[in-house]
């Protein structure tokens, strides 16, 4: 084949490779045109092949024309390229255009959860009262949880189906009692003693609306010299006031519990029905809420305070229980739910 026959063929061929680059939409089409039209088996490597065949003179003129051509269509390979990527991405720029006339999402209010607003009000009252607030480990050992409390080994909340053991030492604790202990260890010989410990406890506790295997409890202590059984009810009525209203009253009932001794049920008057009695109160117009006592010496000695010196009183309340009053809800459960229903009412009691 002579040279001016290559080059009719040449720019035959590249006529219609010109066309058909136009007609590429996309960058899979693109690299197809690629491939085939500047590829190592592309038309112009067979015009190259057919080099050896020319004499030697018109050679140097068919590979000029050749190198042309796929300098040119390189060129146009190229501004094929950045104009398909720039339609690309101004349909992009289209498809997530924001409409700025529209109006915008409102976010909705939050609010405390019911118990922390709780846990928050009590601390402040006692707060007002001079006690500070003290935190332990929910993770406890029996010697803190039990043994410096006066439970002794055969007592049931020792027993594994009583309570969550981790070791034979180990066990998530049943009440926030312990920090009785750990707080008099941390701060003796000093007086007065005067604070809360809100927290988790857990217990092997079936779930129903009165009951949870994990609750909140918020524990008080107070020890100082001459402490009695009359600033134990001041100070709760003063808390029953401060929570429930000006006219609450509280009253105690003698008790038991292995820490406390004299150890008393402490009440209020009924909220529902104003101590007139009624179903909630089951007709006696009182309404437990918490248990307390004066610490029992054995508790005070084993933490380091002479117990024929020092005096104090406990108390442990459940967190649940007040909310449940104050707020009327009739299902422990429902504070755990994460139920938008019963949570969006308190956006509304702040």
């Amino acid at each position: 084949m002579r040279a001016d026959e290559i080059r009719t063929e040449l720019e035959a061929w590249a006529e219609v490779a010109v066309r058909r680059l136009g007609e590429t939409s996309d960058a899979k089409s693109l690299e197809a045109w690629r491939v085939e039209h500047l590829g190592k088996r592309s038309g112009l490597s067979q015009f190259m092949r057919q080099l050896s065949a020319l004499p030697a003179d018109e050679r140097p003129l068919v590979g000029a024309w050749v190198n042309r051509w796929r300098d040119e269509l390189q060129a146009r390979y190229e501004a094929r390229r950045a104009e398909l990527a720039a339609a690309e991405r101004q349909v992009q720029l289209e498809r997530e255009t924001i409409d700025i006339t529209l109006p915008g999402r409102p976010y909705r209010r939050g609010a405390m959860h019911p118990l922390s607003k709780v846990i928050a009000e009590i601390e402040e009252v006692f707060l007002g009262m001079g006690f500070e607030i003290a935190e332990g480990p929910e993770v406890e050992t029996e010697h803190y949880n039990f043994e410096m409390l006066n439970i002794p080994k055969d007592h049931p909340a020792r027993d594994m189906q009583d309570t969550f053991y981790i070791t034979e030492d180990l066990l998530l604790r049943t009440h926030t009692s312990p920090m009785q202990v750990r707080t008099m260890e941390r701060m003796r010989p000093r007086t007065p003693v005067k604070v809360i410990v809100p927290g988790r406890v857990y217990r092997r506790d079936e779930d129903d609306a009165t009951h949870s295997h994990a609750f909140t409890q918020m524990e008080g202590l107070v020890v100082d010299e001459g402490i009695r059984m009359s600033d134990l009810k001041g100070t709760l009525e003063a808390f029953a006031k401060a929570v429930f209203g000006p006219n609450q009253r509280v009253r105690l009932r003698p008790s038991f519990f292995p820490f406390t001794e004299p150890s008393a049920e402490v009440d209020l008057v009924c909220i529902h029905c104003g101590g007139n009695g009624c179903r909630v109160c089951k007709e006696t117009g009182w309404i437990e809420i918490l248990g307390a006592g004066m610490v029992h010496p054995r508790v005070l000695d084993g933490a380091g305070y002479d117990s024929r010196r020092y005096s104090g009183f406990a108390f442990g309340l459940g967190v649940e229980r007040i909310a449940m009053l104050k707020y009327g809800i009739d299902d422990i459960r429902q504070l755990y739910l994460n139920d938008l229903r019963l949570l969006r009412q308190f956006a509304r009691v702040q």
